[in-house]
C-alpha cells in the first residue's frame, strides 16, 4: 500500500513543490517552504459536509429574524464592528505580541457571559489558572465563561457541541491543529483547516467566533492569504509600548463600514473605552508654537482632531533630512516639493522632521493641508492661531481639493471649541454651516497659508 504524499508547501502563498526549494516559484519569498504530508481520501469519501442540509430558498423568504447582532459589552469594539456580533460571524483579531488581543477579548468573554450567554474560550497559549488569573484582574465575574485549553481542533469541536455555547473565541489560530493532518500547528494547512472547520461550525449552528492571529515581523497577519478571505471581518490591534492607548481598527468587515476605529486605554485593570479621542490626543497640545497644527481627520465614520507637529531645521553638510512618525515618508517628499514649486519655501536643503503626537498612524490625503501648514509654520517660525482646525488634500499643482464627511470634521472641531476651520472651497457648502466654526475655503496651498499668517 502506497504511503502518504509529501509535499513542499511555501508558508507565505501557499504553493505546493514536490521537492524543495530555497525560493517560492510564486511568491519569490526566501526560505519560506516547509514540509507537509498529504494523506489520500479514504474510499469513499466525497468530500466535505455541507454547511447546513437544506435547499435554496427564495431571497424573499430568508428568515432574519434571529440575525440580531449581539453586543460583545465593550463599546469601542462594537463600534469597529458595526454595531456589535453577528451571529454566524468570523472575526479575525491580529497585532503585535503583548499589545492586549488576549485582554481585550478575555474582557469581551466576560461581559457576554455576563449577560446570561455561555461563552467558550478556547486557549492554545496558556492554561486555565493563567486565563483565570488575568480575568480576577479583569474583573470577570461569576458568569457561564468556559475555559479549554486545548489545541487539538477535534476536541475544541467537541467541547462546542457539549457547552452549546453563544460566543467562541480561539486564542490563536496558528496553535489549533487537526489530527486529520500530520504537519505541524501554523502550517499553511493547519491554519486553513481549522479556519474552515470553525466556519462551518459558526455558520451551522449561527454563533459568532473570535480568533487571534499572529502578525509577521512585517506587520502582516501570519499564515495562508485565504485566512482573511475565510473570515468575515479583520481587525488590527496597533498601539506604540510607549503609550497607554491602543486602536483596533477593521481593515475588512462585511457588516460595516471598514477603516472604523475604536480608542483604547490600556491601564492596571485591563483596557478601557475613549469615548472621546479627540480630547485625548490634543490633551498635552502646547498652544502658540511654530509648527503644530490641528487637523481635522477621519476614520472610518468618525472624526478625531489630531495634533501634527513639523520641525524644519538646516540640514548638515547638504544632506537633508526627511523623517517621519505617523505620516507616509513619501507623501511628505511630495508636499515639500509642491511648497517649494508652489507657495515659494526654500526646503530643498532643510531637514524636515514630522511627527503625529499619540503614535497614530494618518493615511487619509485630508491630511496634506495640515502637513504643509506645520512644516511652513516651523519654516517662519511663526505659530498658526491655537484655535485654527483645517483638513483637505493637496494636488500636484497646488491646488486644495475636496474630503469627504467635511461637516462631521467641522462640527467636531466646533465642539471641541475650535473658531475657526480651513477648508477645501469644494466643502463650503450647507453641511458646514451653521456649526458656531468660522470656516474659510481655500483653493491653493498658497491662499491656505496667507489665511493663516497674515
Amino acid at each position: 500500500m502506497k504511503g502518504p504524499n509529501t509535499v513542499f508547501v511555501c508558508q507565505s502563498c501557499g504553493a505546493q513543490s514536490r521537492k524543495w526549494l530555497g525560493r517560492c516559484a510564486d511568491c519569490s519569498e526566501w526560505n519560506s517552504l516547509a514540509e507537509e504530508r498529504v494523506t489520500p481520501a479514504a474510499a469513499g469519501k466525497t468530500g466535505r459536509p455541507a454547511l447546513t442540509g437544506e435547499r435554496a430558498t427564495l431571497f424573499a423568504e430568508i428568515d432574519t429574524r434571529d440575525s440580531a447582532r449581539l453586543s460583545s459589552g465593550v463599546s469601542e469594539l462594537d463600534r469597529v464592528l458595526g454595531g456589535g456580533l453577528v451571529p454566524g460571524s468570523m472575526v479575525l483579531l491580529g497585532g503585535e505580541p503583548g499589545i492586549g488581543k488576549s485582554t481585550l477579548l478575555l474582557q469581551a468573554a466576560g461581559r457576554v457571559a455576563a449577560q446570561g450567554r455561555p461563552v467558550l474560550y478556547c486557549s492554545g497559549e496558556e492554561s486555565p489558572h493563567q486565563v483565570r488569573a488575568r480575568g480576577d484582574r479583569l474583573g470577570v465575574t461569576e458568569a457561564p465563561l468556559f475555559l479549554l485549553a486545548e489545541t487539538c481542533l477535534e476536541r475544541v469541536l467537541e467541547e462546542w457541541e457539549r457547552v452549546s455555547p453563544s460566543m467562541v473565541v480561539v486564542d490563536s489560530i496558528q496553535t489549533v491543529f487537526s489530527s486529520k493532518l500530520e504537519s505541524a500547528p501554523g502550517t499553511i494547512g493547519q491554519v486553513r483547516e481549522a479556519a474552515t472547520q470553525l466556519l462551518f461550525m459558526a455558520k451551522g449552528r449561527n454563533v459568532p467566533v473570535l480568533i487571534v492571529g499572529h502578525v509577521t515581523k512585517d506587520g502582516g497577519l501570519a499564515g495562508p492569504k485565504v485566512l482573511e478571505h475565510v473570515v468575515d471581518t479583520v481587525l488590527y490591534f496597533e498601539g506604540d509600548r510607549h503609550h497607554a492607548h491602543r486602536v483596533v481598527r477593521a481593515v475588512k468587515n462585511r457588516f460595516g463600514a471598514v477603516s472604523e476605529l475604536g480608542v483604547f486605554r490600556m491601564t492596571a485593570g485591563g483596557l478601557e473605552t475613549v469615548e472621546n479621542p479627540s480630547k485625548l490626543f490634543l490633551s498635552e497640545r502646547k498652544a502658540d508654537v511654530p509648527g503644530s497644527v490641528v487637523l481635522c481627520a477621519i476614520e472610518g465614520t468618525r472624526p478625531i482632531l489630531l495634533e501634527v507637529q513639523a520641525l524644519v531645521g538646516t540640514g548638515a553638510y547638504g544632506n537633508a533630512q526627511r523623517v517621519t512618525s505617523g505620516v507616509d515618508r513619501q507623501r511628505l517628499s511630495l508636499l515639500l516639493t509642491v511648497l517649494e514649486k508652489r507657495a515659494g519655501l526654500h526646503l530643498s536643503g532643510e531637514d524636515v522632521f514630522v511627527n503625529i503626537p499619540g503614535g497614530l498612524l494618518v493615511n487619509e490625503p485630508a491630511a496634506d493641508l495640515a502637513i504643509a501648514a506645520a512644516v511652513a509654520s516651523s519654516m517662519r517660525n511663526q505659530p498658526v492661531p491655537p484655535q485654527v482646525a483645517l483638513f483637505g488634500e493637496i494636488g500636484l499643482a497646488g491646488e486644495v481639493r475636496g474630503s469627504n464627511h467635511a461637516g462631521l470634521r467641522v462640527r467636531e472641531a466646533a465642539q471641541l471649541g475650535f473658531t475657526r476651520c480651513i477648508v477645501p472651497s469644494g466643502n463650503v457648502g450647507a453641511d458646514v454651516t451653521g456649526t458656531g466654526c468660522e470656516v474659510h475655503g481655500v483653493d491653493t496651498v498658497e491662499d491656505a497659508l496667507g489665511v493663516l499668517f497674515t
